[in-house]
């Protein structure tokens, strides 16, 4: 999961950052082209990885708006992951006790 949303939060930081960018500024529309395609699969990627999850799992409500709502706000699948990842060390922790 938290691969899942470094490549989404990664895809669409380079589409939003990148892409649209070249494609309205120096009218080079091909990275758009590329980059739209490649997020897309990467949401779904994302979005089907955090159903799996939630439904396997014992997330609170809270955290499964938050995974949601990762996907849909730039920089959020980035904050997503480290609270995945500080989630992760946690349950290691536990499981060593």
């Amino acid at each position: 999961m938290r691969y899942a949303s470094l490549l989404e939060g990664t895809t669409l930081l380079l589409l939003l950052g990148v892409a649209v960018p070249l494609k309205h500024l120096a009218g080079q529309a091909g990275m758009v082209a590329v980059m739209g395609p490649l997020h897309g699969v990467a949401f779904l990627l994302y979005f089907w990885m955090t159903m799996q999850t939630l439904a396997v799992s014992d997330w609170t409500r809270g955290d499964a708006l938050r995974m949601v709502l990762a996907a849909l706000v730039p920089l959020g699948g980035f904050v997503n992951e480290r609270m995945l990842a500080r989630r992760e060390a946690a349950l290691a922790a536990r499981a060593g006790e």
